[in-house]
């Protein structure tokens, strides 16, 4: 069994090499993205408890965000491991992963950031919206991502360097050449 984490800002390639890794380790993938647009739209009840925070203009709470994990993480009991996206977004999320994991005699195995400029993520989601028009690219909401991630998010990093548990992998260049030293990082890991 793998755990593991990505990061990177938006636009690095977290999805693209979410798809190869899944495919190749089997894992099971958890956005936090997805986790909350589905409990939302299906009126679960932490859905609506995410919707009445949200719609009061107030951030998610960490307990709930950790809930609807456990629940996608007990989902899954036959996993050989779990790939998180979009979470943990600050220290106090990723120790209350930590926990969650412990509770359940596991642990985040590997952190792999996808080390990419500014400059290279402002260019690559251009080309996406071009191609894609996704509606998380509109220029405001773009913004807000690309700053939340380089002034918050990143400090998250240290937390798992302390821990020697943080590998960063170049993220520009070639898929493949990207996914080959992200599998070389998951490998030693096992």
């Amino acid at each position: 069994m793998i755990n593991i984490v990505i990061f990177g800002p938006p636009g690095a390639g977290k999805g693209t090499q979410s798809e190869k890794i899944i495919e190749k380790y089997g894992v099971v993938h958890i956005s936090t993205g997805d986790l909350f647009r589905w409990h939302t739209k299906n009126d679960t009840p932490l859905g609506l408890k995410v919707k009445e925070i949200m719609n009061s203009g107030q951030l998610v709470s960490d307990d709930i965000t950790i809930a609807m994990l456990r629940e996608e993480v007990e989902k899954n009991p036959d996993a050989s491991g779990f790939l998180f996206d979009g979470f943990p977004r600050t220290v106090p999320q990723a120790e209350a992963l930590d926990e969650l994991m412990k509770s359940m005699n596991q642990q985040i195995d590997a952190v792999v950031e996808l080390d990419v400029t500014e400059e290279e993520v402002r260019g690559r989601i251009a080309k996406r919206k071009e191609l894609e028009g996704r509606a998380d690219d509109a220029d405001d909401k773009l913004e807000r991502r690309i700053q939340e991630y380089f002034n918050k998010t990143i400090h998250v990093l240290p937390y798992y360097k302390e821990q020697g548990r943080l590998s960063t992998v170049n993220g520009i260049g070639e898929i493949d050449a990207i996914f080959a030293s992200i599998s070389e990082v998951l490998d030693s890991k096992k």
